[in-house]
């Protein structure tokens, strides 16, 4: 399970997975969603992931639109910026936000 989570480079250093990073304009972020949470929120770090809670239940997709809407908010970005690239059946995501116009703090903080 350790292995799973700590990364050994050949020259012996310890690495963590990256939970957000940047590629040319657009931000990625690994994430771990608590649906039916009783309000939106950015938690933090959990894990290897970034934790957000969001209100919407995750029955027929409505967690994954609710997830969207809430980031592109955050990001001051157009819902059609916000990408899930991985995960779009679970709680553990990769999601992509295109040329993002603001950057959350909680996100800032980890960057």
């Amino acid at each position: 399970m350790v292995s799973a989570i700590i990364q050994v480079r050949a020259s012996g250093t310890l690495t963590m997975p990256k939970v957000v990073w940047a590629e040319e304009d657009d931000i990625l972020l690994r994430l771990y969603i608590q649906p039916k949470a009783s309000r939106d929120k950015i938690v933090g770090l959990h894990g290897e992931e970034l934790k957000i809670a969001i209100t919407a239940p995750p029955v027929d997709g409505k967690a994954n639109a609710h997830l969207t809407k809430y980031l592109a908010k955050q990001f001051k970005v157009a819902k059609g910026q916000i990408k899930i690239e991985k995960g779009e059946l679970g709680r553990h995501k990769q999601v992509r936000i295109c040329s993002p116009s603001q950057i959350p703090t909680e996100v800032k903080a980890i960057l």
